[in-house]
């Protein structure tokens, strides 16, 4: 999985962790623990949303304070999710995201109980922004062009699946993403879109025998 927080999130293929680079951010059990915060995550999201930006102007964006913005921003540094750019003037330190997205596999932290708990929080507070945004984009959306409000929209459909093709399944789209990426820069009819993707199993209540344990007896 994955998160941009231009929403925040969005889904990188599984596979093994490729290694870190500017576009993304592999969370480690302890920065996952960092994350899993109200503030914190919001904080990554308007930074990536809005660019660098000191404390004091995320705090008026967010509804905070400042004091408590420069806490939570320090605490995001100390796990590399966010950075000084250093071109502050005096004490009004410039703050830039690390990446453009950062990615898990829930497997990662599999028997680290402190850690499940923390994606638990992280992925359903993600879930949460998800319908907060779709429901400010359904209170406006007659105001764009009809153009947009049919391009826009949601979609859904089930599949069968194993969970080795369900996971090329999502490489593929998520290759998909990366072609559209930026294809609108530098034309000012372009936006930005946020692109969720979720998948979930249908029969909650029968769960395959896990094969990669092997047999025990």
């Amino acid at each position: 999985m994955a998160a941009s927080d231009t929403s925040p999130t969005s889904a990188s293929p599984s596979g093994s962790a490729p290694a870190d680079d500017h576009e993304n951010v592999w969370l480690t059990p302890e920065s996952l623990r960092v994350l899993a915060h109200p503030l914190r995550s919001r904080l990554l999201g308007a930074l990536r949303r809005g660019g660098p930006a000191t404390a004091t102007d995320l705090a008026a964006a967010l509804g905070t304070n400042s004091g408590a913005t420069s806490y939570h921003l320090r605490k995001l540094e100390s796990v590399g999710l966010v950075h000084d750019t250093e071109e502050g003037e005096g004490k009004r330190r410039l703050w830039r995201a690390s990446s453009e997205y950062h990615s898990w596999h829930p497997s990662d932290f599999e028997g680290d109980e402190d850690s499940e708990t923390a994606l638990n929080w992280l992925t359903r507070d993600y879930a949460r922004h998800f319908s907060e945004q779709y429901d400010k984009w359904l209170d406006v959306s007659t105001t764009w062009p009809t153009t947009w409000q049919d391009a826009c929209g949601s979609s859904d459909a089930s599949v069968l699946v194993t969970a080795e093709s369900l996971e090329a399944m999502r490489e593929e789209m998520w290759d998909l993403i990366e072609r559209y990426r930026r294809v609108g820069q530098g034309n000012p009819q372009a936006r930005r879109i946020a692109v969720y993707a979720f998948a979930y199993p249908l029969d909650l209540d029968r769960p395959p025998t896990d094969t990669s344990r092997g047999s025990s007896r």
